[in-house]
This record gives C-alpha cells, sequence and structure tokens, in this order.
C-alpha cells in the first residue's frame, strides 16, 4: 500500500473564478490514491518584510509551518508579464526567510501554468522554476504542464470538461506521485 503523500497546492492568482483556480480545484478532485492534494490559501499573507523575521506575523508564521508539515508542494499559476504574480513570489519569499530556514527544502515540487493564451503561461513556468532551483525543491522535469486555451476548457461551473486536458493531467499527476517518491527526503 503506498504511503498518503501531503502535497500542498499553491494558486498563483486571487481571482475567485481563476482558470487557475479552477485546475487547482480539478486537480484535488482528479488525484491519484498516494496524493492527498491540499490548496493553501496565500492572499491573506502580509507582505514579507525581513524586519519581521525575528517574530513574524501570526499568517506567516503559521503558513512558513504548513509549508514545513508538506511532503510536497503543486503550483498552479498564471502569468503576469512573462513572470510569477506577486502573490505567489511572495508566500515563497515568507516560508523561505530568514535565509538558512527555508521551508521549502528538499521537498519535491511541480509545475503547472494556465492561461487563456496559447502559450499556457510559459514565461511564469519558467520564472517559477528559476526560484525552485535556488529553494532547493527539485521541480518535476517531465511532464511540463503548459495548459492553453483556457476559456475553453472549463464549464460555467468551472468542472473540467476538456477530456484531453483531464487525460494529461492525470498523467501528470501520476507521474508527479513517482517524482515525489524518488525524491522526497533527498
Amino acid at each position: 500500500m503506498a504511503t498518503t503523500r501531503d502535497v500542498t497546492v499553491f494558486v498563483g492568482s486571487l481571482r475567485k473564478e481563476s482558470f487557475n483556480r479552477k485546475m487547482a480545484k480539478a486537480l484535488v478532485a482528479i488525484a491519484p490514491a498516494p496524493l492527498k492534494l491540499e490548496i493553501v490559501e496565500i492572499g491573506q499573507l502580509p507582505l514579507y518584510n525581513q524586519d519581521d523575521d525575528a517574530h513574524p506575523p501570526a499568517a506567516s508564521a503559521a503558513f512558513k509551518a504548513r509549508v514545513r508539515k508538506a511532503d510536497a508542494v503543486l503550483f498552479v499559476t498564471p502569468e503576469y508579464n512573462r513572470g510569477v504574480p506577486g502573490v505567489l513570489k511572495n508566500a515563497i519569499d515568507l516560508a523561505s526567510r530568514p535565509y538558512g530556514d527555508s521551508a521549502w527544502s528538499g521537498k519535491p515540487g511541480a509545475v503547472v501554468s494556465v492561461s487563456p493564451g496559447a502559450i499556457g503561461a510559459f514565461g511564469a513556468n519558467h520564472h517559477l522554476r528559476q526560484s525552485l532551483v535556488f529553494l532547493n525543491v527539485p521541480a518535476m522535469p517531465q511532464p511540463e504542464a503548459y495548459i492553453g486555451n483556457a476559456a475553453k476548457i472549463f464549464d460555467a461551473s468551472g468542472a473540467l470538461i476538456d477530456d484531453s486536458v483531464r487525460e494529461f493531467m492525470q498523467k501528470f499527476l501520476a507521474a508527479f506521485a513517482q517524482w515525489i517518491e524518488r525524491n522526497i527526503g533527498k
């Protein structure tokens, strides 16, 4: 019997009806049995301020503790100006500081980028991967997940209705489960 793995999911968009939030919810619903995906909200987090390192705000400390508790991390992000949205970068910074006390270190990770455009937020996906290298988060290299034309893959209620995207995401999650097992604790 496979060990259940606690995977925190971070959505890089705060909009309630964002395509990325819809995708994150779809991934929670279709995750294979060894993965327990939980969306961890980041919109309420204060801005990172190095002056707070010794005594972080309660929301920052709780967030960092939740990241530390996770077995693995999954990012579902849009692209803003060819990069990662500020809210997601802030969350990453909060859990990585002070220097030398990162909650991210060693946690297997993966990135899904979703966009109404054709290239599926390619820029944000790779921008995020740059930070993950520094944070010692082994990011799954394949399969890559750039989901474009997002306005056509969900119905009015937010359900994933594109069978080819659903099948791809199921394969992605199966590969991620294997990636976690190969990289956990390294």
